[in-house]
Order: C-alpha cells, then sequence, then structure tokens
C-alpha cells in the first residue's frame, strides 16, 4: 500500500511514497515440549552437536554425567544390524545446572558433540529425496533442509530426548518411587528372545 503526503513547508509541495514492509511469517519446526518439565533439543546431524536444555528440574537432585552416558551407551548406534553403521562415542557433557553431582534448580544443558558425520556421503541427497525419510517433507513445509544426514530429521536429534529422559528417569524414582522398563519383543518380522528379560522385570 503507499499513501501520498504533502510537504507543510510553506510555499513547497511533493509526493512521498510510504511503502508498508510486508510480513511474512513461517511457522517454525517446534523443538520445545513439556509444562513443568520442559525440555528443548538442539543440533543438527552433521553439524558440531546435538543435545538438549532441560528446564524445570528442582534443586538438589543427585545426577551425574555417568547416569545419562548409560542411557545414552543404550542408543548409540553401531551395536548392531538393526541400527545405522556410523560411529559415534557419544559421550555427553553436562554444561550447566549442575554442580558437584547436584542440580542447582536452573536449566540443564547437555551436549554431544558429532565426530562421525560425512556429509559428502548424502552428496546424491541434494537432488533427490531418501524414500520413507523426512527430507521430503522438511523441504516442502519450510522451503530449505539440511542435505548431509537429514539434519534435525535425522535420528541423532534423539540423544537430546534420551539425555533428558535418564534425568526425568532419575526425578521420578527420587520423588515417587516410580521406575520405567521396556523390552523389545520384534523389530519387523525379526523377533527377540525376550522371556529372561522379562522374567527380571516381574
Amino acid at each position: 500500500m503507499a499513501s501520498l503526503q504533502q510537504c507543510s513547508r510553506p510555499g513547497t509541495a511533493r509526493q512521498v511514497t510510504i511503502r508498508r514492509q510486508r510480513v511474512v511469517r513461517v511457522q517454525a519446526a517446534g523443538s520445545t515440549y513439556g509444562n513443568n518439565f520442559r525440555v528443548t533439543t538442539f543440533g543438527e546431524s552433521h553439524g558440531k552437536g546435538v543435545g538438549c536444555v532441560i528446564d524445570g528440574v528442582p534443586p538438589r537432585l543427585a545426577i551425574t554425567q555417568e547416569e545419562i552416558q548409560f542411557e545414552l551407551d543404550r542408543r548409540r548406534p553401531g551395536q548392531s544390524i538393526i541400527t545405522t553403521p556410523r560411529k559415534e562415542e557419544d559421550t555427553c557433557e553436562i554444561l550447566s545446572g549442575v554442580f558437584e553431582g547436584v542440580t542447582l534448580g536452573t536449566p540443564i544443558a547437555v551436549l554431544v558433540r558429532n565426530k562421525d558425520q560425512k556429509s559428502g556421503d548424502y552428496s546424491e541427497m541434494a537432488v533427490a529425496y531418501r524414500p520413507s525419510h523426512a527430507d521430503a517433507t522438511y523441504d516442502f513445509k519450510y522451503g530449505i533442509r539440511a542435505v548431509a544426514g537429514g539434519g534435525r530429521s535425522s535420528a541423532r536429534e534423539t540423544i537430546g530426548r534420551v539425555a533428558a529422559g535418564a534425568i526425568a528417569k532419575k526425578l521420578l524414582k527420587v520423588v515417587s518411587g516410580t521406575e520405567v522398563r521396556t523390552v523389545q519383543q520384534q523389530h519387523g518380522t525379526r523377533l527377540f528372545d525376550t522371556q529372561q528379560l522379562v522374567a527380571r522385570f516381574v
């Protein structure tokens, strides 16, 4: 829209065109979830690292880097035929919110640095979407995507969720004595012998 204004100085008159800037709003991908226990995950598959920020953890909760690392080791890739062969140590670092093994009641930041990213392996994905992956969906929705590794649509985004889950798991046990246990019995057509594991849980 343009409007015409007349200069107020005596004896002069001119046209001034005022252009209103168009504001384009695009709904960005949500990376924060939760209310009392809020988790924000960050990072891309082939970026410098991935992780999370957890807000809402009460002070004086005993939590160690080793407890978080235990859960991350369970999800680390390259441990079976049904996971990616990418070799990552997935060593976590607690950047804030914990002092001498006890929470401060402030946001807890956990970082895992990427080390085995090979962006060249994804060169053909710049011109072709991977079947059954989020490449096309992400590109169509936002008009941009991280070609190498899929960016935030990579499974490495789950590192932040696992790290946050380790803290939530400890909090639930301390506050209410609640324990969470799961067993995977089948993957596609592949069945697993889980009788011994189930017996341990009962």
